[in-house]
């Protein structure tokens, strides 16, 4: 039995929690800590029978029982905790991102080497039986030699300004994960960025310095084409799509919703609206994705989303928003000559 320590009991920290007690064998949420924890915190905790319950996450750090930790903490203490989890030998699940620093992401990388600690970053819509069934085609030949990938993202609606404040930005922030799906279904990797953004939803998020609405255009490596669209505004739901294009055929997938029923009368033809928000739309491959990385601990396997999975989308990141900034495509090598990779 894997026992587990989950530092950040937030809204992610509360999925990872209550997934692990309710549907992950072999795994064990033995504390958990946050600052910030409070009387209604505790209750929910020891509700699902977790009741080692600390404001300062070096207990769990400390604890020798403890085999993993979760950091589900947030963005700006990542880095240093997966250090300081490291020296303490304990096998780590980070959220997304590492950081937003390159330097302290290859910090981490750097630190990585020297232990048998066994390192997940949590880009859970891998995870997901849809994006996995369209990498499955791709990786099979069924759609023939990749030409095209189609991704689009929209939030139903922004998080609070403060948070956009310093979330390091849309690129950074959400559109992390389609950068992680190039990689994924395309089994390529980015080779040059243009990014065109503005301000079309919210002019508050403007103000906060970010923006809400970008077209990325990407050329891969083996020479295929990918594009992303996202929106922090989706009237409709959370709209999660992708197509994939290629020599022999295509491959796609829609949105999940509540039910496929479909009325048709005189008024028109009527269908359910997506998922409200990622939670539901990705709740199971949250369980999924633990399952792997408890799996991996128990049988000494490698994990498939390491470091560099972590590493490559800041990258990219990074490339947009210079792209973005000085109107002109930026390839992933300029970055990465900016810190010595």
């Amino acid at each position: 039995m894997v026992k587990v320590g989950i530092i950040g009991v937030g809204r992610i920290g509360k999925v990872h929690c209550q997934s692990i007690t309710r549907y992950v064998k072999n795994a064990k949420v033995k504390a958990i800590a946050d600052p910030y924890i409070n009387d209604d915190t505790i209750k929910w905790a020891q509700d699902l029978g977790i009741f080692e319950i600390y404001t300062d996450y070096n207990k769990i750090l400390d604890d020798s029982d403890i085999d993993a930790v979760l950091i589900c903490s947030s963005t700006d203490t990542h880095s240093q905790i997966c250090l300081e989890a490291i020296k303490k030998g304990k096998h780590i699940f980070c959220e997304k991102p590492i950081d937003h620093d390159v330097a302290k992401i290859l910090e981490v990388k750097s630190a990585l080497r020297n232990s048998n600690v066994k390192f997940q970053v949590g880009f859970n819509r891998r995870f997901d039986s849809n994006f996995k069934a369209v990498r499955q085609a791709v990786k099979e030949g069924k759609i023939g030699q990749l030409n095209i990938l189609k991704i689009c993202s929209r939030d139903p609606g922004a998080p609070p300004i403060d948070y956009i404040k310093v979330s390091g930005g849309i690129f950074l922030d959400m559109t992390i994960h389609d950068f992680d799906m190039v990689r994924f279904i395309s089994g390529d990797e980015v080779d040059e960025v243009f990014a065109y953004g503005g301000v079309l939803t919210d002019k508050k998020i403007g103000e906060a310095g970010d923006i809400d609405t970008a077209i990325i255009s990407m050329k891969l490596k083996g020479g295929s084409l990918a594009v992303i669209d996202n929106s922090r505004r989706a009237t409709y739901g959370y709209d999660q799509r992708a197509e994939a294009f290629g020599s022999l055929g295509q491959v796609a997938i829609s949105n999940n919703m509540q039910s496929t029923a479909i009325i048709s009368d005189a008024d028109g033809v009527h269908q359910e609206k997506p998922l409200l928000f990622f939670l539901e739309r990705y709740m199971q491959a949250y369980v999924e994705e633990i399952t792997e990385f408890v799996d991996c601990i128990v049988n000494d396997k490698e994990v498939s989303v390491g470091v560099d999975c972590g590493l490559q989308p800041v990258l990219i990141g990074l490339a947009a928003k210079k792209s973005l900034s000085q109107n002109r495509p930026v390839k992933i090598a300029e970055i990465e000559s900016e810190f010595g990779i």
